[in-house]
């Protein structure tokens, strides 16, 4: 059982769904940090209790994570896990009771593991990271930080997703491809062969719609 109590970073959709892998994971909440012009609004049963100016506040006391979403770019959540280490805060790696994670695998600090996700032997997946409901990353793979695999996606064995890339809701990416940096690969894409850095890759099988330059 957690031995602290969490505060979440950001509200919005997102918020709504950690809340519940965090209530199903045995977690108590004491609120959320969000805009400032949305203290003391609610969300669900927890209160928006202050802004990004009070982690230094709840840091020895409490621990956090981010519910900030995640499509394009992480920058909103670098922002935050770097503003939550400056205060010497720890990030909470979150697992719900209805998802599977093997004990062989890896999950890194401030990670979600949401409903029905599976994580699956010797995988390693990075810090600050998003596995959505009923995402499947398979065995030895590695995801790195600031990933987020989304609703229904399947991660195939020994798959190498680089830092900050986004994989849609329900697509695939077959055994033994390469995904590199910032990447994001459209809903319901088939990936068959390994991506460069900096694009956004659709279809089936995934094909490059436009190189990123600016994250």
């Amino acid at each position: 059982m957690p031995t602290k109590p969490l505060i979440l970073l950001g509200g919005g959709g997102h918020c709504k769904s950690v809340i519940d892998v965090a209530e199903s994971a045995g977690y108590a909440i004491l609120g959320v940090l969000d805009k400032p012009e949305l203290v003391g609004s609610r969300i669900g049963d927890y209160q928006i209790i202050g802004t990004d100016d009070d982690i230094a506040k709840y840091a020895d006391n409490a621990e956090f994570v981010i519910t900030v979403g995640q499509i394009k770019s992480p920058a909103i959540r670098q922002k935050l896990d770097g503003l939550v280490k400056q205060f010497g805060g720890n990030l909470a790696t979150i697992v719900a009771d209805d998802a599977y994670v093997s004990k062989y695998a890896n999950l890194g600090e401030g990670t979600v593991i949401m409903h029905k996700a599976f994580v699956n032997a010797d995988a390693i997946v990075g810090r600050n990271c998003i596995v959505n409901t009923m995402a499947n990353i398979e065995h030895d793979c590695r995801i790195g930080d600031f990933c987020h695999i989304s609703t229904g996606a399947t991660i195939n064995g020994n798959v190498i997703i680089d830092e900050c890339s986004f994989i849609g809701s329900q697509s695939a990416v077959n055994q033994g491809v390469k995904i590199e940096s910032n990447v994001v690969v459209g809903s319901g894409s088939v990936v068959t062969s390994d991506i460069s850095a900096n694009n956004i890759v659709v279809g089936v099988p995934a094909k490059s719609i436009i190189q990123i330059y600016n994250k």
